[in-house]
């Protein structure tokens, strides 16, 4: 696939993040139950990175997400990377461009998507993305020699 074509996953991701993110707003507090006790959208404001790290330092977050955002964008435009994990990274991308766009926003990402069966922070479309995107690349990564 083609760097540029490349790109509109990111974008897609990212506006699949916001899109979410907006409707979340309008959450009941006691949740909406999507499989029965398995999971279902719970809105919660994240002042922090994964499992609330760094909680209260949205805009440490947010520039740090923006530094790595502007390296990973001048690092890639120049690289062959496998499509695979091509994939992977504009997944992660766009997942942080969402959270980080959040953070300088609001000082907080929303999160909606809980999973009720174990013991787990709530998350939303970007951190989801962006475990994704961690796989396929990693995936990519132990096939290629």
């Amino acid at each position: 696939m083609k760097k540029k074509a490349m790109w509109l996953i990111a974008a897609a991701v990212f506006a699949a993040d916001r899109v979410t993110k907006i409707l979340a707003g309008g959450i009941p507090p006691e949740g909406i139950p999507l499989i029965p006790e398995v999971v279902r959208l719970r809105y919660a404001e994240n002042t922090g990175a994964a499992f609330s790290m760094l909680s209260g330092h949205p805009w440490l977050l947010g520039v740090l997400s923006l530094v790595i955002i502007a390296g990973a964008f001048l690092s890639l435009r120049k690289k062959n990377i496998p499509a695979l994990a091509m994939t992977g990274l504009m997944m992660m991308l766009g997942g942080a461009a969402g959270n980080m766009v959040d953070r300088f926003a609001t000082g907080f990402v929303p999160d909606m998507i809980e999973v009720l069966f174990v013991r787990f922070a709530i998350f939303n479309v970007a951190d989801s993305f962006l475990c994704i995107g961690c796989a396929l690349t990693a995936l990519s990564l132990l096939r290629t020699k």
